[in-house]
């Protein structure tokens, strides 16, 4: 359903204090990720991103539930552990630069289509783990970014839970 100027500017002035605040809860996230990450592992944080986008502006949706939160994300990152083993097993050096490559492209799809496969079969769907499972499956898996993802999945999760009666979907 898409709305009209007029629509969006009736709900921005009935619910301007939840734009801000959920704004602001989402820009204190993202700062203390980037402060925690740096710009090392950009996917991993536009993946944080992603998430931080769906519990603050669409906390009420099936996505942004704990278990889909926490669950999808320690899904992405098994599944990126899974493509980042595929991928070492390939020399780094070697005549045939486009097996090597051919490689790489398939540990890395695989990483994202068997995450998507896994939050489906065991509901917990939450898209930007995707996002995880390629970060981890490019930059390779460190237990320090696994339990930063850990870390900051439950964190938003408990954020959402306790304001869960001043947050309200944005759309």
């Amino acid at each position: 359903m898409t709305r009209t100027p007029a629509q969006m500017w009736q709900q921005f002035r009935q619910y301007w204090k939840h734009f801000i605040l959920q704004s602001v809860f989402a820009t204190v996230v993202i700062f203390l990720v980037f402060l925690t990450l740096g710009t090392q592992e950009t996917v991993i944080i536009a993946s944080l991103g992603a998430t931080t986008f769906i519990i603050f502006a669409l906390p009420k949706k099936f996505t942004a539930q704990p278990r889909n939160v926490i669950g999808g994300h320690a899904t992405g990152l098994l599944c990126g552990f899974i493509g980042s083993w595929i991928v070492s097993l390939m020399p780094e050096q070697g005549n045939d630069l486009l097996w090597i490559h051919l490689v790489q492209a398939a540990g890395y799809a695989l990483a994202v289509g068997l995450a998507i496969f896994i939050m489906v079969v065991i509901d917990t769907e939450h898209p930007p783990a995707a996002g995880t499972a390629l970060g981890i499956a490019v930059d390779g898996f460190t237990w320090q970014v696994a339990g930063f993802v850990i870390i900051v999945s439950i964190l938003l999760s408990a954020i959402r839970y306790l304001f869960r009666n001043q947050l309200r979907d944005l759309t």
